[in-house]
């Protein structure tokens, strides 16, 4: 075989696994859609659950069992079931309420369960064909598939659907997030082989590193912990808003009580942000130091002020200012929660709007 010919060979197959990768990609985007289905049917057969209603934060009979939720009644087939709901006694701050969480999205409904299950089925199902897609692109370049934005998004998403996963799998009580999640997994998805899609290619001379498997990859686990951090944080301030209006003897919409007597209480919440976002930050520390090291290496300077590097560093202190507020009692609550997701903002910005409209040595990203 000659030079041309093996040349030719090895174009194909990178080709043929670029168009693998593809397919993979879109059949991942129709399980996650059967996925999202799964989750709204989640929701709504929660909705119309007794059960769902009876977790009310703040109600008279909650305030009377310290901290210990009622029993609550499932209509069965043929039948009824008692269940006992667990003690939850959580405290964000000094003076905060003890509330029960809510039951989930299912509302204790059991055709509501059972179509979460499906979702959570179709969610890991779809989270291997997603993987697969990534390491197909892998293969077709023959390097990380960390080289541009598609890549980076189609890597990002399936790395959130895998902390997801792996926090469901060490039972943690998170699958309320799986709505939510899915949702922005197909929007990031739906974008990615849209709009920043780019054809396998070779990576520029100062990407040929060791430091892009290690700088990259924690960038990316840091980025999908961040968005699961957020997301809590988001639910908070709502969950937060509907408790204090209970408690200041308001009446909620039906459909905010409805939807937010399901989740966690706000309490947890922000226990549950707080515990993601402190146990992610010393590895966005390291990601800053080892793109540091990486920028020596390629460009002669540890530090040069470039557009992503000062972004890097303002999301650095934003999150750094978070954990401070949150170990400080004039600072938790509400005040700490906006400074999680201006922090979140800082990283999307550095992320989409210093790659997209800022100029610099990292642009060799491109769409």
């Amino acid at each position: 075989m000659t030079l041309a010919a093996g040349t030719e060979l090895a174009t194909a197959t990178n080709e043929h696994l670029a168009n693998i990768s593809n397919t993979l990609i879109y059949s991942a985007m129709a399980v996650y859609t059967l996925a999202f289905f799964a989750y709204i049917a989640e929701w709504l057969f929660g909705s119309r659950s007794r059960v769902g209603r009876t977790a009310a934060a703040l109600t008279t009979e909650a305030k009377g069992s310290k901290g210990k939720a009622p029993a609550v009644t499932v209509n069965k087939a043929g039948g009824t079931a008692v269940l006992e709901r667990p003690k939850v006694v959580v405290r964000a701050s000094a003076g905060a309420r003890d509330v029960p969480d809510g039951p989930g999205a299912h509302g204790g409904d059991e055709q509501g369960d059972l179509y979460g299950r499906i979702a959570i089925s179709l969610t890991v199902l779809a989270f291997l064909i997603h993987l697969g897609g990534v390491v197909a692109r892998a293969a077709s370049v023959e390097r990380a598939p960390w080289g541009n934005m598609y890549e980076f998004n189609i890597t990002f998403s399936t790395v959130a659907v895998g902390v997801y996963l792996t926090l469901l799998a060490l039972k943690k009580n998170i699958r309320w997030l799986g709505l939510f999640l899915i949702t922005t997994v197909l929007l990031d998805l739906g974008i990615a082989v849209t709009v920043l899609y780019t054809a396998s290619d070779q990576l520029v001379p100062a990407l040929h590193s060791y430091w892009l498997y290690i700088h990259v990859s924690t960038a990316i686990l840091c980025g999908a912990v961040f968005y699961v951090g957020a997301v809590g944080t988001l639910l908070y301030l709502f969950k937060d808003s509907y408790e204090t209006k209970l408690e200041n003897g308001g009446t909620p919409g039906r459909f905010a009580t409805s939807f937010l007597e399901r989740l966690p209480a706000s309490s947890s919440l922000d226990k549950f942000s707080y515990r993601i976002n402190a146990a992610v930050f010393p590895l966005w520390t390291f990601t800053i130091i080892a793109g540091a090291i990486w920028a020596e290496s390629a460009w002669g300077r540890y530090w040069g002020w470039d557009p992503k590097e000062t972004w890097a560093f303002i999301t650095w202190v934003a999150y750094a200012c978070y954990l401070h507020a949150r170990a400080t009692a004039g600072w938790k609550g509400r005040k700490a929660a906006y400074l999680a997701l201006i922090a979140f903002g800082c990283w999307l910005f550095n992320y989409y709007g210093v790659n997209i409209f800022v100029s610099g040595k990292h642009s060799y990203a491109g769409v």
